[in-house]
């Protein structure tokens, strides 16, 4: 099937890394969870933050950083070695706590940019690797929950990334065909979910990955979710 612009229909976004500068706001949430999590114990925290992928130092991630793609339950399973005293379930609510309020920094000003996606017609949704209930905490800040249609976290009921779960109850939940949607993100699981989905698959330099790791998985590589309305009108003219 050709694609033209006149087929996308429906935008599915990635919440950190794509919204959000991955960043700006996961660095800060390990620097502060580690610390509060260890008690005070800088190496205790260092060693936890050394298990997910975090340089407690450098306040930096790496690349296959488990933060960075996967839900927060397999976080959590990775982290409940180092911290004993807490239970699962305790462990899985001092992260979400620590997540609703961890600073966001918007990649680009998003209440204009979703209102124009909307203006035009478009759907919005998300969904992310993260709990729903943080999820829209950090939408509420920036005041954009409204202009989605559909919001779930790997908590929601459909599973994460990069299963298809999501994808596909945003499409259902919208009424689209996943070959009218693009999925827009930052790492390879949204890239392979949306490709396995069935939908256009949107890559962003926002989050950790580069370029050259995401173009195999995607239809375009952008700098950032802004430059989503002139590729579109690219599309459309091609």
């Amino acid at each position: 099937m050709s694609k033209s612009r006149t087929e996308i229909k429906g935008l599915c976004f990635d919440k950190d890394g794509t919204l959000f500068d991955f960043s700006a706001t996961w660095e800060s949430w390990a620097a502060d969870f580690l610390r509060r999590a260890s008690k005070g114990d800088l190496l205790r925290a260092a060693q936890a933050g050394h298990a997910v992928g975090f340089d407690f130092e450098t306040r930096s991630f790496s690349k296959d950083s488990i933060v960075i793609a996967g839900t927060v339950s397999e976080i959590v399973a990775v982290l409940a070695p180092h911290f004993p005293e807490y239970s699962p379930d305790e462990l899985l609510e001092l992260v979400n706590e620590e997540a609703g309020i961890a600073p966001q920094e918007p990649v680009v000003p998003l209440v204009p940019l979703m209102s124009s996606f909307r203006a035009a017609g478009i759907a919005l949704g998300v969904a992310t690797n993260d709990s729903e209930t943080p999820a829209r905490a950090h939408l509420d800040s920036v005041g954009v929950t409204q202009l989605f249609d559909f919001i779930a976290g790997y908590d929601s009921g459909y599973g994460g990334k990069p299963e298809t779960g999501q994808l596909v109850a945003f499409a259902n939940a919208v009424g689209l065909p996943s070959h009218q949607i693009a999925m827009v993100g930052d790492s390879r699981h949204d890239l392979v979910a949306g490709r396995a989905a069935g939908m256009w698959t949107v890559a962003v330099l926002t989050g950790v990955a580069d370029a050259e790791e995401l173009a195999p998985f995607a239809d375009v590589v952008l700098k950032n979710i802004g430059e989503i309305p002139e590729w579109l009108n690219s599309i459309s003219c091609s």
